[in-house]
C-alpha cells in the first residue's frame, strides 16, 4: 500500500515540478497580453509655463497649462488588422489635448498606435498615424513590455515623428513600489505644426510654406515605470517649443510658443498607482506565485514519495519466538 501512494506522489511530483517552468516560460507569453479594449485617461500640467497668445503673437506666463491624454482600444479595428497579420494585435486612438488657463484649445494631435498584445513590437498596417500623416513606428510608445528590463528601449516620440533611445537610469522607491526610471532627450528639432491649432484665419498645414515661419521642438521625457507590467506609474516632460524666422513674427527671429515642465497631476498619479498594484498581481502569478509554488510542492511530493518508499523497503521485524510447551509425562 505504500508502494502504491510512493508512486502516485512520485507521478504529482513530476506533474507539479514539469508545469512550473512551462507556466513561465510557455504560457505566460502567450497569455500575457493588452485587453484590446482598454480605455485610459491622464491629465497632466504645467504650472507657471509660458504660453503664445496667437492673437498678438506675444509670449506671456500664464498660471497653468493643461494636457488630457486619452487612449482608447479599437477593437473593430484590431480584428480586421489581425486577420492578416496573423497575431494578436492592439490598435489605441489616443489624443493630447492640450489646453490653456482659460479651457480654450491650445493644440490636440490625435494618434493610431498598432502592436503586438504580447510583445508590444510595432505592427505595420493601414492606418498607422500621427495627426493624420501615415507613420511606420520603430521601438515602443505609452507602455513598456511586459518584464521590462533593466536597458535602454526605442521610444517614439510623436511630435519629432521618429524614435529615439529612452536610456535606463536606475531603480527608485514610488509610492510602495520598485520602479525603473527611463529618460530620453530629444534635441531642437524641426516638427509639423499640430492641424488644429486657434490661428485665426490660417491654415496651420500650409504655414510653414506660406509665411516661412518654422516650429521647433525640444523636449526631455521621464517615465517611472513598473517592471513586471511594463505600466507608466508617473511621467513628467519638460517641453520647449519655439516659431523660428519667416514672415509671422513681425522681424523676430524666433517666439516661444510653449515652454514648461509638464507633470502628471496628483490624483491621476493615485489612480494609476492602484491601477497598476492589482494588475501586476495577475502577472506575478504567471511568472512567480504559481511557477515556484508549484516547483515547492514538486518537491515536497518528491521528498513525501521516497519517504514512503524507504519505509515499504524497511525489513520488517522478526515474528516473536515460539516457545514450545512441554506436557509432563506421568509414568
Amino acid at each position: 500500500m505504500r508502494r502504491k501512494a510512493s508512486l502516485v506522489l512520485l507521478a504529482l511530483a513530476v506533474f507539479f515540478g514539469a508545469l512550473s517552468p512551462l507556466l513561465r516560460w510557455y504560457a505566460f507569453p502567450r497569455l500575457a497580453k493588452i485587453p484590446p479594449s482598454q480605455y485610459q485617461e491622464a491629465v497632466l500640467e504645467a504650472r507657471n509655463a509660458t504660453l503664445i497668445d496667437y492673437g498678438t503673437m506675444q509670449s506671456k506666463t500664464v498660471p497653468k497649462v493643461t494636457v488630457v491624454q486619452t487612449l482608447k482600444g479599437n477593437v473593430e479595428a484590431a480584428k480586421e488588422i489581425e486577420k492578416s497579420a496573423g497575431r494578436d494585435v492592439v490598435v489605441w486612438d489616443t489624443l493630447s489635448f492640450v489646453q490653456g488657463p482659460d479651457g480654450k484649445m491650445v493644440s490636440q494631435i490625435p494618434e493610431r498606435y498598432i502592436f503586438d498584445a504580447h510583445s508590444q513590437a510595432p505592427v505595420h498596417a493601414t492606418g498607422e498615424m500621427v495627426d493624420g500623416d501615415p507613420v511606420q513606428r520603430k521601438g515602443i510608445e505609452f507602455k513598456f513590455p511586459f518584464l521590462t528590463e533593466k536597458r535602454d528601449y526605442e521610444y517614439f516620440d510623436f511630435q519629432a515623428r521618429t524614435s529615439a533611445p529612452i536610456h535606463y537610469k536606475g531603480t527608485q522607491k514610488f509610492h510602495g513600489l520598485d520602479v525603473y526610471y527611463f529618460e530620453q532627450t530629444i534635441p531642437w528639432t524641426k516638427v509639423a505644426y499640430p492641424k488644429k491649432m486657434p490661428l485665426p484665419g490660417i491654415d496651420s498645414s500650409t504655414l510653414e510654406k506660406t509665411t516661412g515661419t518654422s516650429l521647433w521642438y525640444t523636449t526631455t521625457r521621464k517615465f517611472w515605470i513598473d517592471p513586471v507590467t511594463g505600466a507608466p506609474v508617473n511621467g513628467e516632460e519638460v517641453n520647449q517649443e519655439e516659431m523660428r524666422g519667416g514672415t509671422l513674427l513681425g522681424g523676430r527671429d524666433k517666439v516661444t510658443v510653449f515652454a514648461g515642465d509638464v507633470k502628471m497631476r496628483g490624483d491621476y498619479v493615485s489612480y494609476t498607482v492602484d491601477l497598476v498594484k492589482k494588475n501586476r498581481v495577475l502577472v506575478l502569478l504567471l511568472t512567480s506565485y504559481l511557477p515556484w509554488g508549484f516547483l515547492g510542492l514538486g518537491l515536497a511530493l518528491l521528498a513525501l514519495s521516497l519517504w514512503l518508499e524507504a519505509r515499504s523497503r524497511r525489513p520488517s521485524d522478526p515474528p516473536p519466538a515460539v516457545t514450545e510447551r512441554l506436557d509432563p509425562v506421568i509414568a
